[in-house]
């Protein structure tokens, strides 16, 4: 599962980097719609928003 933390600052790199459109607005920073997320499996080596982010706020978990 991928997490976007409350470091995130909004600066809209992972948005357009996410092959489903899986990154939205929410109340306070961006998230990720676990429900579509891939994980950018079939599209790049790793998740692009984790690989795009400027301060680390992209989470990479094992749940």
């Amino acid at each position: 599962m991928i997490v976007i933390n409350e470091d995130c600052i909004n600066c809209d790199m992972c948005v357009p980097e996410c092959p489903v459109e899986a990154i939205d607005m929410g109340s306070e920073h961006y998230e990720i719609n676990q429900s579509a997320c891939v994980e950018c499996e079939g599209y790049y080596d790793q998740p692009s928003c984790y690989a795009v982010c400027p301060v680390d706020a992209v989470d990479l978990t094992s749940d």
